[in-house]
Protein backbone atom coordinates (compact mmCIF):
# COMPACT_ATOMS: atom_id res chain seq x y z
CA UNK A 1 0.00 0.00 0.00
CA UNK A 2 1.59 3.50 -0.89
CA UNK A 3 1.27 6.04 0.86
CA UNK A 4 -0.28 9.32 0.31
CA UNK A 5 2.34 10.93 2.36
CA UNK A 6 5.28 10.36 -0.45
CA UNK A 7 4.24 12.61 -1.81
CA UNK A 8 5.85 15.17 0.41
CA UNK A 9 8.69 17.59 -0.43
CA UNK A 10 11.97 15.67 -0.39
CA UNK A 11 10.42 12.09 0.21
CA UNK A 12 12.37 9.24 -1.23
CA UNK A 13 10.66 6.21 -1.42
CA UNK A 14 11.62 3.26 1.06
CA UNK A 15 13.07 -0.29 0.16
CA UNK A 16 12.44 -4.27 1.05
CA UNK A 17 10.13 -4.79 3.91
CA UNK A 18 9.44 -0.88 4.20
CA UNK A 19 8.23 -0.03 0.63
CA UNK A 20 5.56 1.95 0.44
CA UNK A 21 6.33 4.69 2.96
CA UNK A 22 9.02 7.06 2.80
CA UNK A 23 12.85 6.13 3.54
CA UNK A 24 13.37 9.92 4.56
CA UNK A 25 12.40 13.27 3.13
CA UNK A 26 15.66 14.75 2.49
CA UNK A 27 17.24 14.43 5.39
CA UNK A 28 18.53 11.50 7.48
CA UNK A 29 20.56 12.09 10.41
CA UNK A 30 18.59 15.46 11.03
CA UNK A 31 15.12 13.40 10.89
CA UNK A 32 16.77 11.15 13.43
CA UNK A 33 17.85 13.74 15.88
CA UNK A 34 14.49 15.54 15.51
CA UNK A 35 13.09 11.81 16.55
CA UNK A 36 15.34 11.48 19.63
CA UNK A 37 14.39 15.10 20.85
CA UNK A 38 10.79 13.75 20.83
CA UNK A 39 9.73 15.87 17.91
CA UNK A 40 7.72 15.12 14.37
CA UNK A 41 6.09 11.85 13.38
CA UNK A 42 7.16 8.23 11.44
CA UNK A 43 4.83 7.26 8.71
CA UNK A 44 3.97 3.55 8.98
CA UNK A 45 1.14 2.96 7.14
CA UNK A 46 2.49 0.18 5.52
CA UNK A 47 2.15 -1.66 8.49
CA UNK A 48 -0.79 -4.54 8.53
CA UNK A 49 -3.68 -3.25 11.02
CA UNK A 50 -5.50 -6.62 12.47
CA UNK A 51 -8.72 -6.53 14.78
CA UNK A 52 -10.10 -9.07 17.19
CA UNK A 53 -13.15 -8.23 18.81
CA UNK A 54 -16.01 -9.75 21.18
CA UNK A 55 -16.52 -11.17 23.97
CA UNK A 56 -14.15 -13.88 24.73
CA UNK A 57 -11.77 -12.18 22.30
CA UNK A 58 -9.07 -12.08 25.28
CA UNK A 59 -9.60 -14.79 26.67
CA UNK A 60 -9.21 -16.83 23.46
CA UNK A 61 -6.03 -14.60 22.21
CA UNK A 62 -4.67 -15.53 25.47
CA UNK A 63 -4.73 -19.17 24.25
CA UNK A 64 -2.85 -18.02 21.10
CA UNK A 65 -0.28 -15.88 22.54
CA UNK A 66 3.13 -16.25 23.97
CA UNK A 67 2.26 -13.11 25.94
CA UNK A 68 -0.63 -12.95 28.56
CA UNK A 69 -3.14 -11.19 27.99
CA UNK A 70 -6.67 -12.85 29.73
CA UNK A 71 -7.08 -9.77 31.79
CA UNK A 72 -5.22 -6.88 29.70
CA UNK A 73 -6.66 -3.67 30.76
CA UNK A 74 -8.18 -0.98 28.46
CA UNK A 75 -5.02 1.23 26.94
CA UNK A 76 -2.35 -0.79 28.44
CA UNK A 77 -0.03 -1.88 25.84
CA UNK A 78 1.59 -4.78 25.29
CA UNK A 79 3.83 -7.03 22.30
CA UNK A 80 2.96 -11.00 21.54
CA UNK A 81 4.53 -13.73 19.16
CA UNK A 82 2.56 -16.32 17.50
CA UNK A 83 5.16 -19.50 17.42
CA UNK A 84 5.20 -22.63 14.86
CA UNK A 85 4.64 -26.02 16.50
CA UNK A 86 8.48 -26.10 16.94
CA UNK A 87 8.36 -23.16 19.04
CA UNK A 88 9.63 -20.90 15.65
CA UNK A 89 8.56 -17.14 15.58
CA UNK A 90 6.24 -16.37 12.76
CA UNK A 91 4.29 -13.01 13.88
CA UNK A 92 4.64 -10.04 16.65
CA UNK A 93 2.07 -8.50 17.07
CA UNK A 94 1.98 -5.09 18.78
CA UNK A 95 -1.07 -4.64 20.92
CA UNK A 96 -3.77 -2.53 22.77
CA UNK A 97 -6.90 -2.85 23.75
CA UNK A 98 -9.78 -0.45 23.88
CA UNK A 99 -12.20 -2.07 26.04
CA UNK A 100 -14.54 -3.83 22.71
CA UNK A 101 -11.36 -4.10 20.23
CA UNK A 102 -8.42 -5.76 20.28
CA UNK A 103 -5.83 -3.84 17.81
CA UNK A 104 -2.81 -5.16 16.74
CA UNK A 105 -0.20 -4.00 14.28
CA UNK A 106 1.53 -6.24 12.32
CA UNK A 107 4.90 -6.64 9.52
CA UNK A 108 3.61 -5.43 5.90
CA UNK A 109 1.80 -7.68 3.98
CA UNK A 110 2.04 -10.40 6.83
CA UNK A 111 -1.92 -9.96 8.01
CA UNK A 112 -3.49 -12.32 5.84
CA UNK A 113 -1.22 -15.16 6.93
CA UNK A 114 -1.89 -13.74 10.72
CA UNK A 115 -5.94 -14.16 9.73
CA UNK A 116 -6.01 -16.84 8.49
CA UNK A 117 -4.31 -18.51 11.76
CA UNK A 118 -6.23 -17.05 13.81
CA UNK A 119 -9.54 -18.01 11.83
CA UNK A 120 -8.50 -21.54 11.67
CA UNK A 121 -8.64 -21.45 16.12
CA UNK A 122 -11.76 -19.84 16.00
CA UNK A 123 -14.12 -23.07 17.04
CA UNK A 124 -16.92 -22.02 19.29
CA UNK A 125 -15.36 -18.61 20.81
CA UNK A 126 -17.10 -15.36 20.24
CA UNK A 127 -14.53 -13.38 18.43
CA UNK A 128 -14.39 -11.40 14.87
CA UNK A 129 -11.14 -11.05 13.60
CA UNK A 130 -10.66 -8.57 10.67
CA UNK A 131 -7.84 -7.07 8.24
CA UNK A 132 -8.44 -2.92 8.95
CA UNK A 133 -5.23 -2.06 6.95
CA UNK A 134 -7.21 -0.54 4.07
CA UNK A 135 -9.53 1.62 6.71
CA UNK A 136 -6.39 2.37 9.33
CA UNK A 137 -2.75 3.87 9.04
CA UNK A 138 -0.14 2.95 11.77
CA UNK A 139 1.72 6.70 12.62
CA UNK A 140 4.15 6.39 15.30
CA UNK A 141 5.16 9.74 17.41
CA UNK A 142 8.21 9.10 19.15
CA UNK A 143 8.68 9.53 23.48
CA UNK A 144 8.55 13.05 24.74
CA UNK A 145 6.21 14.14 21.23
CA UNK A 146 3.66 16.90 22.62
CA UNK A 147 1.72 16.37 19.54
CA UNK A 148 -2.23 16.22 20.35
CA UNK A 149 -3.52 12.76 19.69
CA UNK A 150 -6.37 12.99 16.96
CA UNK A 151 -9.94 11.94 17.83
CA UNK A 152 -11.02 9.01 16.75
CA UNK A 153 -7.28 7.56 16.91
CA UNK A 154 -7.04 4.31 18.97
CA UNK A 155 -3.13 4.74 21.08
CA UNK A 156 -0.72 2.06 22.16
CA UNK A 157 1.90 3.96 24.40
CA UNK A 158 5.25 2.51 24.94
CA UNK A 159 8.22 3.66 26.44
CA UNK A 160 9.56 4.68 23.26
CA UNK A 161 6.63 6.66 22.04
CA UNK A 162 3.15 6.13 20.75
CA UNK A 163 1.63 4.27 17.65
CA UNK A 164 -1.66 5.77 16.53
CA UNK A 165 -4.07 3.60 14.55
CA UNK A 166 -5.66 6.37 12.57
CA UNK A 167 -8.38 6.63 10.01
CA UNK A 168 -6.39 5.93 7.29
CA UNK A 169 -8.36 9.06 5.40
CA UNK A 170 -6.90 11.41 7.78
CA UNK A 171 -2.96 10.59 7.52
CA UNK A 172 -2.65 13.74 4.81
CA UNK A 173 -4.14 16.40 7.37
CA UNK A 174 -2.85 14.54 10.51
CA UNK A 175 1.10 15.08 8.15
CA UNK A 176 0.28 19.07 7.69
CA UNK A 177 -0.77 19.26 11.47
CA UNK A 178 1.59 17.39 12.87
CA UNK A 179 5.59 17.66 11.16
CA UNK A 180 8.21 17.13 10.58
CA UNK A 181 7.68 13.91 8.71
CA UNK A 182 9.98 11.70 9.89
CA UNK A 183 11.31 8.88 7.28
CA UNK A 184 11.40 4.91 8.29
CA UNK A 185 15.39 4.95 8.33
CA UNK A 186 15.43 7.27 11.11
CA UNK A 187 12.80 5.20 13.11
CA UNK A 188 14.74 2.40 12.10
CA UNK A 189 18.48 3.50 13.18
CA UNK A 190 16.94 4.31 16.63
CA UNK A 191 15.46 0.86 16.73
CA UNK A 192 18.42 -0.47 15.70
CA UNK A 193 20.51 1.04 18.89
CA UNK A 194 17.49 0.13 21.16
CA UNK A 195 18.43 -3.98 20.03
CA UNK A 196 14.34 -4.26 19.74
CA UNK A 197 14.12 -7.18 17.20
CA UNK A 198 12.00 -7.23 14.00
CA UNK A 199 10.52 -10.48 12.61
CA UNK A 200 11.72 -10.99 8.65
CA UNK A 201 14.81 -8.95 10.05
CA UNK A 202 16.35 -10.33 12.88
CA UNK A 203 14.76 -13.53 12.23
CA UNK A 204 14.81 -16.66 10.40
CA UNK A 205 13.05 -19.88 9.54
CA UNK A 206 13.92 -21.64 12.51
CA UNK A 207 14.63 -18.52 15.27
CA UNK A 208 13.60 -19.14 19.09
CA UNK A 209 12.31 -16.35 21.23
CA UNK A 210 15.38 -16.92 23.34
CA UNK A 211 17.65 -16.21 20.96
CA UNK A 212 16.53 -12.44 20.23
CA UNK A 213 16.00 -11.50 23.72
CA UNK A 214 11.81 -11.17 24.01
CA UNK A 215 11.69 -13.66 26.79
CA UNK A 216 9.73 -10.95 29.24
CA UNK A 217 8.71 -8.05 26.62
CA UNK A 218 6.66 -11.03 24.56
CA UNK A 219 6.89 -13.96 25.87
CA UNK A 220 5.37 -14.55 29.58
CA UNK A 221 7.54 -17.55 31.37
CA UNK A 222 4.22 -18.01 33.58
CA UNK A 223 1.62 -19.25 31.17
CA UNK A 224 1.27 -22.49 28.78
CA UNK A 225 -1.39 -23.33 26.52
CA UNK A 226 0.09 -21.70 22.83
CA UNK A 227 1.94 -23.50 20.07
CA UNK A 228 5.07 -23.52 20.52
CA UNK A 229 5.32 -23.50 24.59
CA UNK A 230 6.91 -26.94 25.04
CA UNK A 231 10.24 -25.59 23.56
CA UNK A 232 10.07 -22.03 25.38
CA UNK A 233 9.64 -24.27 28.35
CA UNK A 234 12.46 -26.97 27.33
CA UNK A 235 15.59 -24.20 26.52
CA UNK A 236 14.54 -21.57 29.20
CA UNK A 237 14.75 -25.17 32.34
CA UNK A 238 17.39 -27.17 30.27
CA UNK A 239 19.37 -25.49 28.18
CA UNK A 240 20.66 -22.40 26.36
CA UNK A 241 19.12 -20.93 22.42
CA UNK A 242 21.77 -22.05 19.51
CA UNK A 243 22.29 -18.22 18.64
CA UNK A 244 22.17 -15.12 20.24
CA UNK A 245 21.72 -11.43 18.90
CA UNK A 246 24.09 -9.17 19.15
CA UNK A 247 24.41 -5.49 18.74
CA UNK A 248 27.44 -4.55 16.58
CA UNK A 249 29.62 -0.70 15.98
CA UNK A 250 30.97 -1.18 12.41
CA UNK A 251 34.25 0.55 10.71
CA UNK A 252 33.18 3.70 9.90
CA UNK A 253 35.73 4.21 7.08
CA UNK A 254 33.42 1.57 4.68
CA UNK A 255 31.13 3.62 2.77
CA UNK A 256 28.75 0.82 2.45
CA UNK A 257 26.98 -0.75 5.20
CA UNK A 258 26.88 -4.63 5.48
CA UNK A 259 23.14 -5.49 4.15
CA UNK A 260 20.58 -7.92 5.84
CA UNK A 261 22.12 -11.53 5.47
CA UNK A 262 25.95 -10.30 5.38
CA UNK A 263 28.02 -13.17 6.65
CA UNK A 264 29.63 -12.83 9.89
CA UNK A 265 33.38 -14.17 10.74
CA UNK A 266 35.89 -13.77 13.14
CA UNK A 267 38.40 -11.21 12.28
CA UNK A 268 41.21 -13.43 13.27
CA UNK A 269 40.25 -15.72 10.29
CA UNK A 270 39.65 -13.02 8.04
CA UNK A 271 37.06 -13.50 4.91
CA UNK A 272 37.25 -16.79 4.36
CA UNK A 273 37.03 -17.93 7.77
CA UNK A 274 33.82 -20.14 9.15
CA UNK A 275 30.82 -18.45 9.11
CA UNK A 276 29.85 -17.84 12.52
CA UNK A 277 26.73 -15.95 11.76
CA UNK A 278 24.75 -13.13 10.08
CA UNK A 279 23.91 -9.29 9.44
CA UNK A 280 20.28 -8.64 10.55
CA UNK A 281 20.05 -4.92 10.48
CA UNK A 282 22.07 -2.31 10.17
CA UNK A 283 22.14 1.49 10.13
CA UNK A 284 23.84 4.75 10.04
CA UNK A 285 23.40 6.41 13.53
CA UNK A 286 23.46 10.31 14.30
CA UNK A 287 25.39 9.53 17.15
CA UNK A 288 27.29 6.38 16.94
CA UNK A 289 27.71 6.20 13.40
CA UNK A 290 27.21 2.42 11.61
CA UNK A 291 25.59 0.14 13.67
CA UNK A 292 24.20 -3.46 13.36
CA UNK A 293 22.48 -6.15 15.02
CA UNK A 294 23.85 -9.46 13.85
CA UNK A 295 22.42 -12.85 15.03
CA UNK A 296 25.68 -15.38 16.44
CA UNK A 297 26.31 -18.50 17.52
CA UNK A 298 25.77 -18.76 21.16
CA UNK A 299 29.65 -19.50 21.34
CA UNK A 300 30.91 -16.79 19.67
CA UNK A 301 33.49 -15.08 22.41
CA UNK A 302 31.72 -12.07 23.66
CA UNK A 303 34.84 -10.07 23.21
CA UNK A 304 35.94 -11.57 20.01
CA UNK A 305 36.65 -8.96 17.28
CA UNK A 306 34.08 -9.93 13.91
CA UNK A 307 33.97 -8.81 10.54
CA UNK A 308 30.44 -8.90 8.63
CA UNK A 309 31.93 -9.55 5.02
CA UNK A 310 34.63 -7.44 4.77
CA UNK A 311 34.03 -4.42 7.41
CA UNK A 312 34.93 -4.13 10.98
CA UNK A 313 32.89 -5.04 13.96
CA UNK A 314 33.40 -4.72 17.71
CA UNK A 315 29.67 -6.59 19.32
CA UNK A 316 27.95 -5.67 22.38
CA UNK A 317 26.41 -8.67 24.08
CA UNK A 318 22.41 -8.08 23.91
CA UNK A 319 21.44 -12.02 24.39
CA UNK A 320 23.63 -13.54 27.16
CA UNK A 321 25.35 -16.77 25.83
Amino acid sequence: MKSPLLSLPGAVPGEGPDEGVAAHYGDLFREQRALADGTGFVDLSHRGVVTVSGADRLSWLHLLLTQHVSELPPGQATEALILSAHGHIEHALYLVDDGETTWAHVEPDSQGDLIAYLESMKFFYRVDIADRTDEYAVVHLPAGSITETPEGAVVRETPHGRDLFLPRERLTAFAEASGPPIGVLAYEALRVEAHRPRVGLETDHRTIPHELGWIGSAVHLQKGCYRGQETVARVQNLGKPPRRLVFLHLDGSEVALPSHGAPIRLASEGEEGRQLGFITSSARHHELGPIALALVKRNVPVDADLIADSTAAAQETVVEP
